[in-house]
């Protein structure tokens, strides 16, 4: 029985996507797909500004981090408290980051080679203005990081551990309750990045001890980008104070108290300034359908599609860097065709939606609106314009964004 005889009602889905009707859509890790609820809800917060000015913050705009928490939980596997929303990954990790002591002999921060650029920046720059000490695990293959050495890596003087729960590069999945243990016995915090999984992996931060995590709405979640969220766990709501704050955080912010911080004791306790409040109505519908649908369920789906593509890749004699055990890998196939990046540029121009990133080649994320149909035909078109040579009229073009 094929996939999509046994899924037939995920795949009715598509009416809810319409780009994943004109095109071959599998690139969900970089941007999921558009639901035609967001375009209400997107109205509803333009409607709300026209017809009553300021006092849409009353009517709606200012409970909305709320209500995307509340729909958020589920998928996370927290209470929706101890959730606060951000403009994008590196502001929330930043925010999470500024409550850290490195001063003192507890420095280090241990992270590893395959975690997304944007974080490396951040840490670097934290090790040569606040004095912590990097050590960075390697990867012998490109692909995975062996959870072993990741765990030996975290000592006594191991103060963050921020890692990605499944890499950008190969989609492999790390073992991030194996990890987050390993620094609880010495006293060390985990920043789990679960931008990579969430909303295709199932995640159970609570139960796992998750110290902290990150993520977005922007990928598997369909929530489109500027929504990003912070999870910190009940034990350092009250324990931490981020440096990087502002209003949303205090206990009374419309007293607009000029004298010092009272910090809130829930998750709020990580806000900063005004919210993104147009990026919240269009996350949110998205973000429902995933809980509707479910991660286990969806998840299932997911191994389905990227064995297929794994198998169609391999019998067309290519390179795939991503894992082959399904346990290990993600959301994503990553296929080390030749000539990649002009390949993924042929590959856009005749409606089939990929990317293409070094060191991981063309990389292809399906979700629960993906038909089997799509994934075989991108495989067969990526070996049509290879043996036809088409890829070469992009040779020398420059990598534009996507």
């Amino acid at each position: 029985m094929s996939n999509e005889s046994k899924n037939d009602d995920l795949l009715s889905w598509r009416d809810e996507f319409p780009i994943s009707k004109k095109t071959r859509y599998l690139i969900n890790n970089s941007l999921g797909a558009f639901p035609l609820r967001s375009k209400a809800s997107a109205l509803e917060y333009l409607r709300l500004w026209e017809e009553l000015g300021v006092s849409a913050w009353a009517e709606g705009w200012w409970d909305k981090q709320n209500e995307v928490a509340r729909a958020l939980s589920p998928i996370l596997g927290v209470n929706p408290a101890a959730i606060s929303m951000h403009q994008n990954v590196t502001i929330a990790s930043s925010v999470f980051s500024s409550s850290i002591d490195f001063s003192g002999k507890r420095n280090k921060i241990v992270y590893t080679a395959l975690n997304f650029p944007s974080l490396i920046y951040l840490y670097n720059a934290l090790a040569r203005q606040r004095g912590a000490e990097i050590h960075v695990v390697q990867s012998s293959d490109g692909i995975t990081i062996p959870t072993q050495t990741m765990i030996d890596a975290i000592d006594e003087r191991t103060a963050l551990v921020p890692i990605s729960h499944v890499l950008f590069r190969s989609a492999y999945i790390q073992d991030a309750k194996a990890i987050i243990e390993k620094a609880r016995k010495v006293g060390a915090i985990v920043l789990l990045d679960v931008f990579q999984s969430v909303g295709t992996v199932p995640l159970d931060l609570a139960l796992w001890g998750c110290h902290a995590a990150v993520g977005g709405a922007l990928k598997f979640l369909c929530g489109g980008p500027g929504a990003c969220f912070l999870y910190v766990s009940s034990e350092l709501c009250t324990e931490l104070a981020p440096a990087f704050t502002g209003w949303m955080a205090h206990k009374k912010p419309f007293d607009f108290d000029p004298g010092p911080m009272d910090h809130r004791e829930d998750g709020w306790r990580f806000l900063h300034g005004t919210p993104n409040v147009p990026a919240l109505y269009t996350a949110i519908e998205g973000i429902k359908i995933i809980a509707e649908i479910g991660v286990a369920r969806i998840r299932k789906n997911s191994l389905s599609l990227t064995q297929l593509l794994i198998d169609r890749a391999l019998d067309a004699g290519f390179d795939v860097r991503t894992p082959m055990e399904p346990h290990q890998r993600g959301g994503t196939v990553c296929v080390n065709a030749p000539h990649g990046f002009e390949l993924c540029q042929e590959l856009i121009s005749r409606g089939f939606k990929v990317d293409y990133r070094p060191g991981a080649g063309v990389r292809m994320a399906p979700h629960f609106y993906t038909s089997e149909e799509d994934c075989i035909a991108t495989i067969d078109e990526i070996r049509t314009i290879l043996a036809s040579g088409a890829h070469e009229r992009h040779i020398g073009q420059a990598q534009k964004p996507g």
